[in-house]
């Protein structure tokens, strides 16, 4: 089981680190997330087009960065239109949007590229 800092759930952003498709260079991104147990959900507001989505997509073993921690993680593309991509639009539009239960989502919060990324092991900042 992945112990996470104190708080972690809270911070604003993570930095996620993937290999780019055409380089095979380290490429590093801050982004707005959602934590629910081991399970970092992302929001692509440039669709499946997005350079970071297409590099998780081309090779899913990803580095994550959040709370002065560091992680490894295999991303995946939670199934379109099920409870749990539903249940990651709400949790990221509550923690960057103040969304509230009855109320609409937001076009980015409905409309976005979901990706989700199972955190696999801690390790070492570096």
């Amino acid at each position: 089981m992945i112990e996470f800092a104190l708080g972690a759930d809270t911070q604003p952003y993570v930095w996620l680190t993937t290999v780019g498709r055409r380089s095979g260079e380290p490429r590093m991104v801050e982004l707005w997330f959602g934590l629910d147990g081991s399970t970092i959900y992302f929001l692509a507001g440039g669709g499946e087009m997005t350079h970071w989505v297409q590099n998780a997509l081309a090779n899913r073993e990803v580095r994550l960065r959040m709370a002065g921690r560091g992680y490894m993680g295999r991303a995946r593309v939670p199934e379109p239109g099920s409870e749990e991509e539903s249940r990651a639009r709400r949790m990221l539009a509550a923690k960057y949007q103040g969304w509230r239960e009855g109320q609409r989502l937001s076009s980015w919060a409905t409309r976005s590229f979901c990706l989700a990324v199972e955190l696999t092991a801690e390790t070492p900042l570096g």
